[in-house]
Parts: structure tokens; sequence; C-alpha cells
């Protein structure tokens, strides 16, 4: 079964940069992100998930205009991975942010109803 898992959260300062990647396993990750798109979305506690990037299957970006600017989405056939680069971070990005793989939800507003996701990693700014 496919599998998505998060990694590179932490705590970092106001106008930081963070680096996540997620790891997919149980697919040939070629294969994979010819048929799904990739995204990341981000949860703060009591509120509604949100929708942060998206890289679709031709390798188009999209981003919330929240990050648009600040965000970067790509992705490394090699390691298969997907990265979501996170430079002058600001204390309203902090949430836990999720990995997410659907084969016909590829717009930020839809990503995070996403069929895979992953458990998270813990991203705190501190102004």
């Amino acid at each position: 079964s496919v599998q998505l898992v998060e990694s590179g959260g932490g705590s970092v300062e106001s106008g930081g940069t963070l680096r996540l990647s997620c790891e997919v396993s149980g697919y040939t990750f070629e294969n994979f992100i010819r048929r799904y798109c990739m995204s990341w979305f981000r949860q703060i506690p009591g509120k509604e998930r949100e929708g942060v990037a998206v890289i679709d299957k031709t390798g188009s970006t999209l981003f919330a205009d929240s990050v648009k600017g600040r965000f970067t989405i790509s992705r490394d056939i090699a390691r298969s991975t997907v990265f979501l680069e996170m430079n002058n971070l600001k204390a309203e990005d902090t949430a836990m942010y999720f990995c997410a793989a659907d084969q016909i939800r590829c717009r930020v507003a839809t990503v995070p109803y996403s069929d895979y996701m992953g458990q998270g990693t813990q991203v705190t700014v501190s102004s």
C-alpha cells in the first residue's frame, strides 16, 4: 500500500527557512506521480485544513495566496520524495503540515481531502 512519510519540521524564528520532505513508498514513484497530484496542506488545532501547495501530474505548481513567493514545491524522482521549501516564514505559518496525494484533487482548495496523506510534521515559527 502507498505510504507518505513527512519529515523536516521544527521550530524557527520569523524570517527563517525550513524544507519539508515527503517520502513515498509502496509504489514506483515515477509511475505514481504520473497518476497522482502531490501536495501539502496544513492544519492548526480547532481550525479547518488549508491547502498550501500542489505539484500536478505535469509538474505544474499551484500555491495558496498566503504562501506565494515564499514557498516552493518540487519532486525528486531518484529519492521518491516531494519537497516543500518554506522561506521567510511567519508566525502564521505555524501548523502541522501534511503531505498528500490524489488522482483528481489537484487544486489548492481540494487537496486537504486527498485519498492519501501522511502523519504530518509540526512547524512552529516564533515571532
